[in-house]
């Protein structure tokens, strides 16, 4: 669901820009207002669940892969409005050290990914649980808001591909940009959405929520007693199990290179050349390009990947909090 830079006309990518932005300054004053200085560095964690959630790609009906986003547990955690800063930040390490995401695209994926996703998924859950008082209820709400959280945001993100054909087109009548309709990116990214990423977004905000009930409660119920240890020893636990993520073979759909687009099969035929916004487009060579490291196994680079994604963004909360802190003891 990452759209990569050039898939979208720079008119589109300031479109959802100026769409994230107010959300996001939003976001970001509400976390000042009503999340602690303790409970500041769980952003971090946050941030970490989520990044970490979309390098295991799994595969998906049509020979392409895709990924959970975890934006849904992050906001049954810690609140809708920090899970879009925490999403948000991971999206920008994404984009920034690995090229993972466009950087004129990051709008688009933040506005998919850390907005519309934990938003419409955390309604969703608030929805149903307020409704249905029984632990059945409640973990009812967090299946169907995690799976329509994802679901909604990959409609997103499929019409915003769609519409560039209909919008951008060079004078031989070509698309400029993202080369498929309405009619083949929307089923194209839901169908695999539906049947399998949704599922795997489930599966993953229900087991991690049950996890950190058990072994630290205090992270989602004040009062009770919060243990990170335990949540920071999953996190090492899932830094190990990334390179399963490199099983699953294939390009994400809509995130080909441009020496891969001319040749995508769509209805029959193959696509036969390169979209004239992808050839001459903005293009960002990423320090850790697609979690490798020049010289080693790609076992070892998505492992070493992990490793420095995660410590950003934890250190980077932790810092935060630290800021805070001495400006309200001067």
């Amino acid at each position: 669901m990452h759209i990569p830079d050039n898939y979208l006309s720079p008119v589109t990518c300031a479109v959802m820009a100026a769409a994230a932005i107010p959300v996001l300054a939003v976001s970001i004053k509400k976390v000042k207002e009503e999340v602690t200085n303790a409970k500041m560095p769980l952003l971090g964690i946050g941030a970490a669940f989520s990044f970490l959630t979309m390098m295991f790609n799994v595969p998906l009906p049509g020979g392409t892969t895709g990924h959970a986003v975890g934006g849904t547990l992050i906001a049954i955690l810690l609140g809708p409005y920090s899970a879009c800063i925490s999403v948000a930040v991971a999206l920008l390490v994404q984009a920034l050290l690995f090229g993972d995401g466009g950087v004129l695209a990051l709008g688009a994926n933040i506005f998919n990914m850390a907005i519309v996703l934990p938003f419409v998924g955390y309604f969703i859950y608030k929805l149903i649980k307020d409704r249905v008082k029984s632990k059945k209820g409640e973990y009812a709400a967090i299946a169907i808001g995690s799976y329509l959280g994802i679901n909604i945001a990959a409609l997103c993100a499929a019409i915003e591909f769609g519409i560039q054909p209909l919008l951008f087109k060079n004078a031989a009548g070509q698309p400029m940009y993202s080369p498929y309709p309405l009619s083949v990116s929307i089923p194209a990214m839901l169908i695999p959405h539906l049947l399998v990423a949704g599922v795997v977004e489930v599966l993953f905000t229900v087991f991690i929520i049950v996890f950190i009930k058990k072994v630290s409660p205090g992270t989602i119920y004040e009062g009770a007693k919060k243990k990170t240890k335990a949540i920071y020893g999953l996190i090492a636990a899932l830094i190990c199990l990334t390179p399963l993520g490199l099983l699953a073979a294939g390009t994400a759909w809509g995130e080909w290179g441009a020496d891969e687009i001319q040749n995508v099969t769509s209805g029959g035929g193959a696509l036969g050349y390169v979209p004239q916004g992808m050839q001459n487009g903005f293009s960002l060579k990423a320090l850790m390009p697609d979690y490798s490291v020049s010289g080693l196994p790609d076992f070892v680079g998505y492992i070493l990947s992990a490793v420095v994604g995660v410590a950003i963004m934890i250190i980077l909360f932790k810092v935060i909090s630290n800021l805070r802190k001495e400006k309200q003891l001067n």
